[in-house]
């Protein structure tokens, strides 16, 4: 690098320093540096986290980087120190063309929590172009006639660069006849024009030629020349003369091709040839001949390609007119054409995705994607507005005018809504309005946010008494609305105790499937139901569960036998009843009293008579067990008649128990009276026996009653008001004269025998849930039979004494 290059690098760098600074003390959330174009890269042009308040050591966790408008990405961040660095070769001619301003937008952006800058990079210009004229050399016709004083406007140089380092004066080869004029206007720059300060003279001089050279203001200055050749025509004393130096035309960008959008005219006062003219385009414009053409004989000019706003808002045209003669005379005139902007873009979405799936309990405003709108039209044709659909918990908030981030507006339920399908609509203030519209997936993250959940809370399963060890009693099921790991669900007892004892003693349950095993032979005479509760428990983190009571009710099995209550209990021995021979039809013998430990219809019991001997004299009620004569003596009768008493049950398959009883005849009642002191059981008075069944009949009845009274009353109550609701209940006499309370839900029957010198009651209650029952009835006198079913396939029966 020699000495001026490295003067002119300092220059700019000390420029860069002071601008940098100047606009961090102004600016707060936009900063705005300078580089000059064509820098080394790696070359330093701010610190992005010094001018932004960013701490260096967290711009690597919170993902900070810049996003750059242009294509290139000739900047880059050095996460390291924070600085803004040049990436890629910077050509401010290639980026900004013959803008007078070059500035590339940035945005800076640095997340948790989202942050955005605007950040604007000055491109400064070098003087890196040398002046070019369009072609090698200019041909210039001028009359010999030409006055002195006569002016030739000459083709300009163009010069990439701008400022001081564009073309900033023009200089002329050293010559007698022509002099060099430049004007100086504001929005062209310098202007060269020939002007004739000798006459010409053909005959001495046919053609000049002559060296142009257009110079920059750049430091070192660059240059570039043209040759001008300067042809002398005989006399064609009057050029053509336009009625303006500069016209001005506004046309609209969708003009179609072939459209008349001006007319130039020019006058000649010469006669004949030399006062026909000629409209041409001036050589060496560019882009004009692409656009537009002239009628070289009417000067109306018309459009021959598309007008683009977008690409070129403007055109200067140079238009020529010349005559006909021999020596032709030409005038120019400028024609400054307009191009009005119509909505004929549609707004450009670009969608740049944060995250790529959304957790179901993210906080509101958590940043989903970052949205950049743009429009190439200008003024309200580019003014765009952006939204999304109503209805979705998410909102779009704009930052910095095209900048949109879509936020999160609300709660998010995986188990409603797994994935969103936005649309986003972009549309501009044109007229009409064009509308863009671009679509975002947003996928929702399941969490642990939902607990297993049983079909039931309360889950009764009716189990037969003396199941075997595993036996399979029931399977559970818990659904689990979340996935994956969240949604596995396994299964486990809560510790309890039943019957002092642990519930795992009792059941197990199959931690992956939920079904429930026996641990324990369950005997329904030790307990009627066992109830326990079973967790059902996910794998989230943290993990959710919920629980269900299982309730087991045990059902009896006709497990136990009939046992023979006392007097009569003696296993192995006969008992023995006196009765006097006038005795008459009907006359109480003996009652054979039992029990039986199982419960329903394997608790109900009935007495017969095996095996009797000698002739049919006596009879057994089969439910209440009294044993009474059938007719009177006779003389042929036996004075000894030994029986054998059945008790059985009417279980599946029945069971039994049997009593031997001697019943003699005595001759005088004397004797059968003193038969009768020696039994401790006596028909006329109550025994100790008789005494606490009749107060434990009377208890149980009091106690029922006064339950029964106080549940209807509740049940009454409870209703909203409507009397007829709680229905009443009915007490039905049957034949045998037992009466029978009923219920909607319960069932009760009270029997009392009507040939027994001492009433039984008999209490049948419910002892189960709820199930459909029939009154007890009986058949013919001493056929007992209820028949009830529950919520199983095995048919039950009860019996309660």
């Amino acid at each position: 690098m020699d000495v001026p290059q490295a003067r002119t690098l300092r220059f700019w760098i000390a420029c860069l320093f002071w601008t940098a600074l100047c606009l961090r003390k102004g600016m707060s959330t936009q900063m705005t540096y300078s580089v000059p174009e064509e820098v080394g890269l790696g070359t330093f042009v701010g610190n992005l986290s010094k001018d932004l308040n960013l701490k260096v050591s967290e711009l690597e966790g919170r993902l900070f980087q810049i996003v750059s408008s242009s294509a290139k990405k000739h900047f880059k961040v050095n996460l390291q120190t924070g600085a803004l660095l040049v990436n890629e070769r910077i050509d401010r001619e290639h980026i900004c063309s013959t803008s007078p301003v070059c500035i590339e937008s940035l945005e800076a952006i640095v997340k948790n929590p989202l942050k955005m800058y605007s950040v604007e990079v000055r491109i400064l210009d070098t003087n890196d172009n040398a002046p070019v004229f369009a072609g090698r050399s200019q041909n210039i016709t001028i009359a010999e006639s030409s006055l002195v004083g006569a002016k030739f406007p000459l083709l300009g140089a163009d010069d990439p660069d701008v400022g001081s380092n564009t073309v900033q004066s023009y200089k002329l080869s050293s010559n007698s006849f022509f002099k060099l004029e430049v004007h100086m206007e504001a929005d062209q720059g310098p202007s060269p024009e020939l002007v004739l300060q000798k006459a010409l003279d053909r005959e001495k001089q046919a053609a000049l030629n002559l060296v142009l050279t257009a110079v920059d203001g750049g430091s070192p200055p660059k240059s570039g020349t043209t040759g001008l050749v300067i042809n002398v025509l005989d006399a064609n004393d009057n050029a053509p003369e336009f009625s303006k130096s500069v016209y001005k035309v506004q046309v609209s960008e969708n003009t179609p091709p072939a459209t008349a959008i001006f007319t130039v005219t020019a006058s000649d006062p010469d006669e004949g040839v030399n006062g026909e003219l000629i409209y041409k385009f001036k050589h060496g414009q560019r882009g004009i001949s692409d656009k537009f053409a002239i009628n070289e004989n009417t000067g109306v000019i018309t459009t021959v390609g598309h007008l683009d706003y977008e690409e070129t808002s403007a055109y200067d045209i140079r238009v020529e007119a010349h005559d006909l003669s021999q020596t032709p005379l030409a005038s120019h005139c400028k024609v400054l054409v307009e191009v009005l902007d119509v909505n004929d873009n549609a707004p450009d979405i670009k969608l740049s995705s944060l995250v790529e799936s959304v957790r179901e309990d993210a906080k509101k405003g958590t940043a989903i994607a970052l949205i950049t709108v743009q429009d190439r039209d200008g003024g309200k044709n580019g003014q765009v507005h952006c939204s999304i659909p109503n209805g979705i918990p998410f909102l779009l908030e704009s930052s910095q005018g095209k900048y949109y981030s879509l936020v999160l507006g609300g709660p998010l339920d995986r188990e409603t809504n797994f994935e969103y399908n936005i649309t986003v609509t972009a549309t501009d203030d044109g007229t009409p309005p064009l509308t863009s519209t671009s679509f975002i997936v947003v996928h929702v993250s399941d969490v642990n946010d939902n607990a297993p959940q049983f079909s039931e809370n309360n889950i009764y399963v009716y189990v037969r008494e003396n199941t075997p060890v595993g036996t399979h009693i029931v399977g559970l099921t818990a659904h689990d609305s979340d996935t994956e790991e969240n949604a596995q669900v396994t299964y486990s007892l809560l510790e309890s105790s039943i019957n002092r004892q642990s519930v795992h003693n009792f059941v197990s349950i199959n931690s992956a499937t939920g079904d429930i095993n026996a641990m324990h032979s369950f005997n329904y005479e030790e307990m009627k139901q066992v109830s326990f509760q079973v967790q059902a428990k996910d794998s989230g983190a943290p993990p959710r569960s919920s629980n269900a009571t299982v309730t087991l009710f045990i059902l009896d099995e006709n497990d136990n036998s009939p046992v023979i209550l006392p007097p009569y209990s003696d296993q192995g021995s006969v008992n023995s009843e006196n009765i006097p021979y006038s005795a008459e039809a009907g006359y109480f013998v003996a009652k054979i009293r039992a029990v039986d430990a199982d419960s329903g219809y394997n608790a109900l019991l009935s007495y017969h008579i095996s095996e009797p001997k000698g002739t049919n004299l006596f009879r057994i009620g089969t439910s209440s067990g009294e044993i009474r004569t059938k007719r009177r003596m006779s003389d042929y009768d036996l004075k000894t008649h030994p029986l054998i008493i059945t008790v059985a049950d009417q279980g599946e398959p029945s069971l039994s128990a049997t009593v031997s009883i001697e019943i003699v005849v005595t001759e005088s009642a004397l004797d059968t009276e003193l038969s009768f002191k020696t039994i401790p059981l006596h028909d006329d008075s109550f025994s100790d026996l008789n005494l606490y069944l009749l107060v434990a009949i009377i208890a149980v009845t009091v106690v029922f009653l006064v339950s029964l009274i106080t549940f209807i009353a509740v049940k009454c109550h409870r209703t909203d008001g409507i009397f007829n609701s709680c229905s009443a209940p009915m007490v039905t006499t049957h034949p045998d004269g037992s009466w029978a309370y009923s219920k909607t839900t319960q069932q009760y029957d009270v029997c009392f025998s009507s040939d027994t010198l001492k009433s039984d009651v008999v209490v049948f209650p419910t002892p189960f849930p709820p199930a459909d029952a029939e009154l007890i009835s009986i058949d013919g006198g001493d056929t007992f039979a209820r028949t009830q079913s529950l919520p199983s396939t095995t048919k039950v029966r009860i019996l309660a004494i």
